[in-house]
């Protein structure tokens, strides 16, 4: 822990910080695994949908409508990093899991990781490495939006054979945990960075908002409520609350001249906060099985993550894609959402052992990320790629 505290403080260092305080967050819950099972008779592992959700809205606050757009107007390296992510790291998965005889369970969680989309952590590292940050929040934008039909697909080919798995159940819980949170967060984002003339319309957004989160809270819990919206119940109250909340502290900064950055400032520390515990949640209730297989799928990170960052650089330099384009689709397919990998083996597949192997697969690509980035980011290769995103943006990324 004084290491991380350490990487925290120290500005060399800091780019390791996450990833070691993930690592922490293991440690604590294998020592300690009641202390993350429940907190009296409450069982934590409740809180991991909603915690991803908040992640998830987090990660839409930094995205603009010209995020996606982009992907129109450079489609060569999307398609390139896409097309690499979605068909080989999934079978890398697969071969590893069946080839090393992983226990069922396990072998479903780590095909589950290779066919999620890229991890939002992957534009911080682009930053660091000099790479093409516009085009990293725009791959990771666009296999965001793909996931909730590609990965039950990918999913159900690969592992189906291995586990029961439901297509519409996944697709349902995607849509759930990640996309409506994440629209919600797009909307957020014109709330936090509006002009002037549009900020001083927030008093009546926000009052709407409120009014429509307590409609939705009502309608939601209705017996009588849609099967289909109801199965997004807690994704449309969690965006919605959200969004109320933004436009009230949006107009208190507003009011009080304090500026409008606070949300956009805090909410990298509460996702940070989140993958946080619904890691330690996973590792306390996975405890036994990471003592017994822990070290192998250690083994099973680094082999698949090394592999994406090598198919990732290799195929842009194959398509004859700049130095900045390359280093940018090596971290796109070498970095995958693990947080969302790890919700849809508790939610959709209802796993913990399916959650455990994107909780070591998320420490790990944080810390190689980190170092792949330092490296690449010391060589001081000038940066030839458009102007990318502000501050405000990597910021809000750094942790989610």
């Amino acid at each position: 822990m004084a290491f991380a505290a350490l990487c925290t403080v120290v500005r060399k260092l800091r780019p390791l910080a996450f990833g070691v305080w993930i690592v922490v967050a293991c440690l604590a819950a294998l020592v300690f695994p009641n202390v993350f099972l429940h907190w009296g008779s409450f069982d934590l592992a409740k809180l991991i949908v909603p915690l991803l959700q908040v992640i998830m809205f987090g990660m839409g606050t930094t995205l603009t409508a010209q995020d996606f757009g982009r992907a129109f107007r450079r489609p060569l390296p999307v398609l390139i990093g896409i097309g690499s992510q979605f068909a080989a790291m999934p079978l890398i998965g697969w071969l590893l899991a069946t080839s090393l005889d992983l226990p069922p369970e396990i072998a479903v969680g780590v095909i589950l990781v290779g066919s999620v989309s890229g991890g939002v952590a992957s534009n911080l590292m682009v930053f660091l490495a000099r790479g093409d940050v516009a085009l990293s929040v725009t791959m990771t934008a666009c296999s965001t939006l793909m996931s909730p039909l590609v990965t039950p697909l990918l999913t159900k080919w690969l592992a189906g054979a291995i586990v029961p798995i439901s297509i519409v159940a996944m697709m349902l819980s995607i849509l759930n945990m990640i996309i409506v949170p994440v629209i919600a967060g797009l909307l957020a984002h014109e709330i936090l960075y509006s002009s002037q003339k549009f900020a001083k319309s927030i008093s009546v957004l926000s009052v709407l908002l409120v009014g429509l989160s307590a409609l939705v809270g009502l309608l939601v819990f209705s017996p009588d409520f849609l099967a289909f919206t109801g199965s997004l119940r807690s994704g449309i109250t969690v965006g919605l609350g959200l969004l109320a909340l933004v436009s009230l502290v949006q107009i208190v900064a507003l009011v009080s001249g304090r500026g409008g950055d606070f949300i956009a400032r805090i909410l990298p520390f509460v996702s940070m906060a989140g993958i946080w515990l619904i890691i330690a949640i996973i590792t306390a209730r996975s405890r036994a099985t990471v003592l017994e297989a822990g070290g192998l799928l250690m083994l099973v990170a680094a082999i698949h993550n090394s592999a994406g960052y090598l198919l990732g650089y290799w195929s842009g330099r194959l398509f004859g894609q700049s130095e900045e384009i390359s280093r940018t689709i090596a971290f796109e397919v070498g970095m995958q959402n693990s947080g969302m990998a790890a919700g849809l083996a508790m939610d959709a597949l209802k796993s913990a052992p399916a959650a455990l192997a994107p909780a070591i697969f998320g420490p790990w690509m944080n810390i190689t990320g980190s170092l792949l980035a330092s490296w690449w980011g010391r060589e001081g290769h000038e940066n030839s790629a458009e102007p990318l995103v502000d501050e405000r943006e990597v910021s809000a990324e750094t942790v989610t």
